[in-house]
């Protein structure tokens, strides 16, 4: 289905730290059922709207983006790029068809606007890109001979000449290959890396989530220590943290006391026969109760709790080595973040997102059927895909 409308209903303050790299705006020109789509994003967005209404791809597309900002190959991104077209989408002379997302990275250089156009059929490839920012195109690709798996490419230079050209990978995003490419001798140059750099970054350390609960009540091996988007083996990830960090440990579990049923002394993980370990809730009282004796919505309200709590270093997300700690935010991106989950459980989880994420270190995308009750929340912005 279509979006015709994306509307912020509830403005959000601005950021606490201005100059951090950050995401504000995501286009869908032409992605799944979404046409001409345009979602502004602030530290805590919810997008809602109706079973197709389009939340899941807009989440797809974003972790998309920042997968391919992080120097992912196009097929790795796209599996199955088809499905990304848009359903009427009519082929050309050519037989192409393919589909255009795009986003905007605020930060110490201002709005940077970035623009892809992926061609699906009849194979797969970037076919045009463009940075812009202040109005200048820094970076442009266009696919000038259908024959080569290569892009042409301009990027603002402001020297001698006034654009540098040069072939780039087809199934690469350009953006982050221009700190291996511009020299930074000119100040034309010099913002062209100021950009790229800022898009890159705000892209970066994305980890999307959907927990699922029927594989949380089950043992698991100790491995990583770091939570899988589908919080499969959160028992492994609770052996490994609790021991890290106690006073974080503690307002987890006064979140999870919060969420769920019954007392709540302890959130902990227990080795058990075959090399594996279990979660548990510890009662208080010498009562332990297993993972597989709770409820849908409270495992899920748990494992979202646990994601809010924790960062790179335990998620399963690569962190940007190069950006100083100072300067990373964590995009989580949540689909179905209301789902199960009755009104006290609902309203514990967006106070302690609303409060994570005005830190600054955190922001959130979440994904729910109906945003009634985020509505009007301070820091909350609410984006309204209409069909």
């Amino acid at each position: 289905m279509a979006v015709s409308t994306a509307s912020t209903v509830s403005a959000t303050p601005a950021p606490p730290h201005p100059d951090r790299p950050r995401i504000t705006e995501l286009r869908l020109s032409a992605f799944a059922g979404h046409r001409r789509a345009v979602l502004p994003l602030g530290p805590l967005t919810v997008l809602a709207g109706p079973s197709g209404s389009g939340k899941t791809s807009a989440l797809r597309a974003y972790d998309a983006l920042a997968r391919l900002g992080g120097g992912a190959q196009l097929g790795a991104v796209f599996p199955d790029p088809v499905a990304c077209v848009p359903e009427r989408a009519r082929p050309d002379a050519q037989h192409r068809r393919g589909f255009r997302i795009g986003c905007t990275a605020d930060g110490a250089a201002g709005p940077v606007h970035l623009d892809v156009a992926v061609q699906a059929e009849p194979e797969l490839r970037i076919v045009g890109e463009r940075l812009t920012a202040g109005g200048v195109v820094l970076l442009e690709t266009a696919l000038r001979d259908p024959g080569r798996r290569a892009v042409q490419a301009a990027w603002h230079t402001a020297g001698s000449a006034p654009v540098t050209r040069a072939p780039l990978p087809d199934d690469r995003l350009g953006t982050p290959l221009l700190p291996l490419r511009v020299a930074g001798k000119t100040d034309g140059q010099r913002r062209v890396l100021a950009a790229a750099e800022q898009m890159v970054v705000a892209l970066r350390s994305v980890f999307a989530c959907d927990p699922r609960p029927g594989r949380m009540r089950e043992p698991v091996p100790t491995g990583s220590g770091r939570l899988l988007g589908g919080c499969d083996n959160l028992a492994d990830v609770l052996w490994r943290t609790r021991a890290e960090c106690g006073r974080r440990h503690a307002q987890f579990v006064a979140a999870v006391r919060a969420g769920c049923a019954g007392p709540v002394a302890d959130v902990l993980a227990e080795p058990v026969a075959g090399g594996v370990v279990r979660a548990l809730l510890d009662r208080g009282d010498g009562t332990r109760t297993g993972l597989a004796r709770l409820g849908y919505g409270e495992l899920r309200y748990l494992a979202l709790a646990l994601v809010l709590f924790t960062g790179p270093g335990v998620l399963e997300v690569d962190p940007a080595g190069e950006v100083p700690a100072a300067l990373q935010t964590l995009t989580v991106l949540a689909d179905g973040f209301d789902r199960g989950l009755d009104v006290r459980q609902r309203a514990e989880l967006l106070r302690l997102a609303v409060r994570m994420c005005d830190r600054g270190h955190i922001r959130l995308v979440a994904a729910v059927a109906d945003a009634t009750w985020a509505a009007g929340t301070d820091g909350v912005t609410v984006v309204d895909l209409v069909t």
